[in-house]
C-alpha cells in the first residue's frame, strides 16, 4: 500500500481499490492502551507468586490500583506464557465427597490435620496444620520431626490463649495421635465437641484437605529445606503471607485476615444494634 502510494502516485483510494480493501481499514489507528506496565507488573507477580492463576493475579493487580479487566489481564497472561504448569496427578480418596456446612463466626469450627516433607538430607518432619473454618485463617502450622498427642493438646492450648476462646467443635481424621488419651483428656477438661471423620474419606474435612494442597503446591513444592529451623521459618513466613495477602474466590476475593476482620466489625456493630 504504501509502495502505491509513494512511488507509483497512487491516491489512498486508489491503492485500496487496487488490493480490494476499504481505506478505512488503510487509516484505522489502534485505540488499544500501551500495555507495557501492567505487562510488567503481572509479569512480576506471576514471578513472586508462581503458583497463582489469572483470576488471583488479577485481584492483586486491583488492591495496587491497576484498572485492567480481567479480558485484559488474561490476555496479556497467555501471551506472556504465565500459566501455571500442573504438577504430576496424586492419589484421590474414593468416595462419597459432600461439601461441609460453612459455619456462620469464627470459632466455630477449626480443621487441623498433619503434612508430611523432607529436609534436603532426607530427614523427614511433620507439620500439625490448625485452620478456622470460617475465616480460612491458617491458625498453626507446627514443624517437627515428630509431634504427639500431648504435644498437638499444648499448640491448641495455645492457639485458644491467643484468641481469648476455644473453638465449639474440632474436625480430624481418626489418627493415633487425635485419638490418644491426651487427646481425649483434653477434650473433655475444654468441653470442645470433636468430629472424626470417617476412615478413608479426606474431603470430609475439606477445608484443611483444601489449605494442605495450597500449602503444598506455594510452598513445599517450591523450596529445599537445609534443617527444621530453616523449614520452620519458610513455612511460617508463608502462613503469615496466606493470612494477610492471599486472595481467596471463596472469599469474595478477600484475604482471611480482611474477611475475618469485616465479620467480626459485622458481629459487633449487630450486638450493638439488639
Amino acid at each position: 500500500m504504501s509502495w502505491a502510494i509513494e512511488t507509483r502516485g497512487y491516491s489512498q483510494r486508489q491503492a485500496c481499490g487496487l488490493v480490494g480493501i476499504d481505506p478505512r481499514v488503510y487509516r484505522y489507528r489502534s485505540t488499544r492502551s500501551d500495555d507495557a506496565d501492567l505487562r510488567q507488573r503481572l509479569k512480576e507477580l506471576a514471578s513472586e507468586r508462581r503458583r497463582f492463576g489469572y483470576r488471583r493475579l488479577h485481584i492483586l493487580l486491583k488492591r495496587e490500583g491497576i484498572e485492567a479487566n480481567w479480558k485484559k489481564v488474561y490476555r496479556i497472561y497467555r501471551e506472556e506464557r504465565l500459566t501455571v504448569r500442573k504438577r504430576g496427578d496424586r492419589k484421590r480418596a474414593l468416595g462419597t465427597r459432600a461439601p461441609m456446612t460453612v459455619p456462620q463466626a469464627a470459632d466455630q469450627r477449626w480443621s487441623l490435620d498433619f503434612v508430611s516433607d523432607a529436609l534436603i538430607d532426607g530427614r523427614r518432619f511433620r507439620i500439625l496444620c490448625v485452620i478456622d473454618d470460617f475465616s480460612r485463617e491458617c491458625l498453626a502450622t507446627v514443624v517437627d520431626n515428630s509431634i504427639s498427642g500431648a504435644r498437638v493438646a499444648r499448640e491448641l492450648d495455645g492457639i485458644a490463649e491467643r484468641r481469648g476462646r476455644y473453638p465449639l467443635m474440632v474436625v480430624s481424621d481418626n489418627g493415633t495421635e487425635l485419638t490418644s488419651n491426651a487427646m481425649l483428656k483434653w477434650q473433655q477438661d475444654r468441653c470442645v465437641e470433636w468430629h472424626y471423620i470417617a476412615p478413608g474419606k479426606p474431603m470430609q474435612n475439606g477445608f484443611v484437605e483444601s489449605f494442605n494442597g495450597r500449602l503444598r503446591d506455594e510452598c513445599l513444592n517450591e523450596h529445599l529445606f537445609r534443617s527444621y529451623r530453616h523449614a520452620r521459618d519458610i513455612i511460617e513466613n508463608w502462613r503469615i503471607d496466606y493470612n494477610l495477602n492471599r486472595p481467596h474466590t471463596s472469599l469474595d476475593g478477600l484475604t482471611p485476615h480482611e474477611f475475618a476482620t469485616l465479620s467480626a466489625k459485622d458481629h459487633t456493630m449487630n450486638r450493638a444494634n439488639l
